[in-house]
């Protein structure tokens, strides 16, 4: 990857809500596997041409239905402005104001350093995309959603526009200068530097007629003068971004995946099967797999796959040559070597599977020349549908094949020794090895590290320094080991060996910087004396809240000097890049220079220079407050603890000028995600800080302080299982537990009103919503589930939710488990308002859409007060401003009615006309920007 990275303060929170549209990215260097362009999946990507436009489903108390499937009116037709939610006219709706504002707020743009450091990008973006976006057609195909126009994974966002600004020697910008040169309106991507930074690639779509995906052409533009033009001269080469894109294979040259120029028109569907579909298990294998889904289905799937994600690789230079290298084929990824004289080459085959997305299909690894000659076979990895479902398992043979970034030409990568089941006990687990490109006389791999548990990556340095790390899920034990790489008669020693779990022990992660051959390693510090150090950047988790620092650290004797740390009283401060890299050798600690991030509760993130020796801090961004009207919100993280005395935190907001004495008990929403952990210390320890600014996403419960709400965010439900117990098996009672302690504190503090507490959660937060009026009914008047998967019974073969609460026991194997933690299964006890929200193609695995229609129809079964909203087009989270503004309007009507003006109401008042407007299904002035470009990758800062 390239030296392009994404910063985003959000990403901390491990994306438990819609992360912010409306917060600032820095670009930051971290090891990114090297000079890899901006290559990001897009969002979650869904659409049907014959979806329903709107469903919307409620059950009246008595069980009785009202409503049904309607299209939306065309733009500027007229609706009842008065509405209770009820009627059959379904359109999509605004919600008050208030929240319009900070949700339609212009969202500030994306930071991107280049290789010296010496110039940043702007990266400019729109809001939220319309409807019509995601209703462009798309075949869904192996696991991926693909848009056949532009040849694209569907429902990429974009870029609007690109500035370049100079760093200057004092620290601040230099005026801005547009790129220009391609077409007003273009949507743009995959946004690169060079690796001498003189020019930037990136791609430009068009939307054509009819709202149908233009096809991606590869631009270049000059960073000292800003005027762009098309890589290829030919109108005819198009960009194939299915899987890689292109990546600069030197100064200037780029390797391209193409579509290839003689690809004719897709495969048609025949019209008669020419058989059945089958699948047979005779030979007795045992396949344990998860709920994948928009996978393979027939042969004519397998077809239109290969025609899409077919690339020709094509090697492309500044002056206009061009070189098609190898065959067309589905090639994955593209690897250029560190001294540019070799490509790893990857590359997916037949024979395809209907059970299994594409990412398990049989596997090449080639290397070639970087002329695209062909060298030698790396590993041909056979279809792995057999991977075990158990946490750890992986794929057997070769993996995580990759460059040594300290080397020109040095392969190492891992092979399993437990057939990749992490149930079978074997010593070592795995092995490490490495190799040259071109082994001389027959000459084999050489072993670099055994390990017992998991491999889980390696920093390099240089000959005498390499990290390499493992780790085991079930223990949640990870080890960081000191290896000397090429000096044999050096034993390989463990530097850390701790729970990943304890967040307050974390060292922190070692620093890294730019070598000449634009790859990225350990940093080394040298101070006046000659000694010699790492850089360690860590969170500083503490019992008071995170406390960034930087540490000098001595690998040698352990010792540590901490040479940098966040202010601790109003502010929260983290090093987000080295930035005063050399291409060789150490670095002086004098002349050392980082780019850190500052905010507060109340102010939004900005970025700094840091040098050294002064310490001198130089401010280089100044972003207005994104939501100005809450800039004076309250913030407290909140202490208190649950009756089996494992200690909980929560952080409570309350509206701008809100005054106890004054307002009273307020009416208060409580969100949240439950995590899994195998000790109630580290359950117990505190994660964030009280300083951090609170980053409002377009969907984020905190748009309610601006109607007066209270809010709990993230109040911690730890679900523990230590020793050999099993976490899910005491699930309910640690759930309610831990909520009666959230409500027990915001009741006792005085500013929630005991009768008027709403939960909700997104996924499997909306599982703990659905599962808490079903188990805790007394602690909430009304509930809100998003995407929720609510009968475990669905998921047979194990269910894990973004590594934060994991069951890889099958259903035959925990039968009651999977049956208590199913509030489908207790559907007759919900007697309290809830209200389901869906994505009409929600491609998650194990929160299909199914999973809402069928708890609806339960609950409408036992006379449930309960509502469900089929959102068209929308996937696991939601993008279009239609959808997200009805989702905010459902949900502030569900709080007025049954929050604010009591919990048994059957049939609502009718809401103010500001709530009740009608939304043009075709967009109307919605801006297209998704809050994320591209998809983003949201990394932990550890990983920056």
């Amino acid at each position: 990857m390239s030296s392009i990275s994404i910063l985003h303060r959000a990403c901390l929170r491990l994306a438990l809500l819609p992360l912010p549209p409306l917060r600032a990215r820095a670009t930051a260097l971290r090891p990114p596997p090297r000079r890899r362009h901006l290559h990001l999946p897009s969002r979650s990507s869904m659409s049907s041409a014959a979806s329903r436009l709107s469903h919307i489903a409620t059950a009246t108390a008595d069980g009785g239905a009202a409503g049904e499937s309607n299209e939306p009116p065309p733009a500027g037709s007229a609706v009842a402005q008065e509405d209770d939610g009820l009627s059959g006219d379904i359109v999509y709706r605004l919600p008050p104001k208030e929240i319009q504002d900070i949700v339609d707020a212009p969202p500030l743009p994306v930071l991107s350093f280049s290789p010296n450091k010496d110039k940043i990008l702007f990266l400019k973006r729109r809001a939220l995309p319309p409807l019509s976006d995601l209703a462009k057609p798309e075949e869904k195909l192996a696991g991926l959603r693909i848009d056949a126009n532009s040849n694209t994974r569907s429902r990429m966002s974009f870029y609007t526009g690109i500035s370049i600004h100079k760093l200057l020697d004092d620290g601040t910008l230099g005026p801005e200068k547009e790129v220009h040169g391609y077409t007003v309106g273009a949507r743009i991507n995959f946004v690169t530097w060079s690796q001498d930074g003189c020019h930037i690639s990136f791609t430009v779509r068009v939307d054509e007629e009819d709202n149908k995906s233009g096809k991606l052409r590869v631009w270049i533009a000059d960073v000292e003068s800003g005027e762009a033009r098309p890589l290829f001269k030919s109108p005819e080469i198009y960009l194939n971004a299915i899987f890689d894109s292109f990546v600069w294979v030197n100064n200037s040259t780029l390797l391209v995946c193409t579509i290839p120029v003689t690809r004719g028109a897709p495969p048609q569907k025949p019209s008669v099967p020419s058989g059945p579909k089958i699948q047979s298990n005779e030979t007795k294998n045992v396949v344990q797999v998860r709920t994948f889904q928009d996978l393979l289905k027939d042969e004519y799937d397998a077809d239109l796959f290969d025609y899409y994600a077919t690339s020709q690789l094509v090697l492309a230079s500044l002056d206009g040559t061009v070189k098609p290298i190898g065959r067309p084929a589905v090639y994955t990824s593209i690897d250029p070597s560190p001294d540019d004289k070799y490509l790893m080459v990857s590359s997916i085959h037949r024979p395809y599977s209907y059970i299994v997305p594409c990412g398990r299909f049989p596997k090449k690894v080639e290397l070639w020349t970087v002329d695209g000659k062909f060298i030698r076979e790396l590993c041909d990895l056979p279809l792995a549908e057999d991977i075990p479902i158990t946490m750890s398992s992986v794929r057997k043979g070769k993996r995580s094949i990759n460059w040594r970034a300290d080397k020109p030409s040095t392969l190492y990568w891992v092979e399993t020794q437990d057939g990749g089941d992490a149930k079978v006990e074997v010593s070592p687990r795995d092995i490490v090895y490495m190799e040259h490109a071109e082994p001389i006389n027959g000459e084999q791999p050489e072993i670099l590290h055994k390990l017992d548990l998991r491999y889980a990556g390696t920093s390099w340095c240089d000959e005498s320094l390499a990290l390499v790390y493992e780790s085991w899920y079930k223990t949640r034990k990870t080890r960081t080991w000191v290896l000397s790489p090429d000096k044999k008669d050096v034993s390989p020693r463990i530097l850390f060996d701790r729970s990943s779990e304890d967040v307050y022990s974390d060292p922190g992660s070692p620093m890294m910087r730019r070598t000449d051959m634009g790859t990225y390693v350990i940093a080394k510090i040298k101070k006046q004396d000659g000694s010699t150090y790492v850089l360690l950047n860590g969170m500083g988790a503490t019992p008071e809240g995170n406390v960034p620092f930087l540490d000098l650290f001595d690998i040698n004797t352990g010792s540590k000097e901490r040479i940098w740390e966040s202010d601790k009283e109003k502010y929260y401060e983290s090093v987000v890049a080295l930035m005063s890299d050399r291409t060789d050798g150490e670095l002086s600690l004098d002349q050392l220079k980082i780019l850190t991030s500052k905010e507060s509760k109340t102010e939004n993130t900005q970025y700094y220079l840091q040098t050294w020796p002064e310490k001198k801090q130089v401010k280089i961004t100044n972003f207005p407050h994104p939501y100005p009207q809450l800039a004076s919100l309250f913030k407290e993280m909140i202490r208190y603890q649950r009756k089996d005395g494992v200690q909980l935190t929560a952080n409570l907001y309350l509206p701008p000028g809100y005054d106890p004495s004054k307002d009273g008990p307020l009416p208060c929403l409580v969100w949240s995600y439950p995590g899994e952990f195998k000790s109630k210390d580290a359950a117990g320890q505190v994660r964030g800080s009280p300083n951090e600014f609170p980053g409002i996403g377009a969907t984020s419960p905190l748009l309610w302080l601006a109607r007066g709400f209270a809010i709990l965010s993230g109040p911690t439900i730890p679900i523990i299982g230590e020793g050999e117990e099993e976490a899910n098996d005491r699930y309910v009672e640690q759930l309610v537990a831990s909520a009666e302690a959230a409500v027990e504190e915001v009741v006792k503090r005085g500013v929630a009103h005991p009768d008027k507490i709403a939960v909700g959660g997104h996924s499997y937060g909306a599982f703990m919503t659905a599962n808490l009026l079903a188990h805790a009914s007394h602690l909430f008047c009304c509930g809100i589930a998003r995407s929720g998967a609510y009968n475990r019974t669905l998921t047979p073969f194990g269910f894990q939710h973004v590594f934060l609460q994991n069951e890889d026991r099958t259903l035959w194997e925990a039968t009651s488990t999977y049956v208590e933690m199913s509030p489908f299964m207790s559907a007759n006890k919900i007697k309290k308002p809830i209200l389901l929200i869906h994505g009409e193609q929600d491609n998650n695995s194990g929160t299909l859409t199914m999973q809402s229609d069928r708890f609806f129809n339960a609950l409408k079964g036992h006379g449930a007060l309960s509502r469900l909203v089929i959102l068209p087009f929308e996937s696991h989270g939601y993008s279009a401003r239609e959808s997200i503004m009805h989702v905010l309007w459902e949900t502030d009507r569900w709080l007025q009615n049954y929050c604010v003006n009591g919990a048994s109401k059957a049939d609502s008042d009718s809401v103010a006309d500001s709530e009740n407007k009608t939304l043009s299904a075709s967009g109307g002035s919605a801006a297209l920007e998704d809050p994320s470009p591209q998809g983003s990758s949201y990394l932990p800062r550890s990983l920056l």
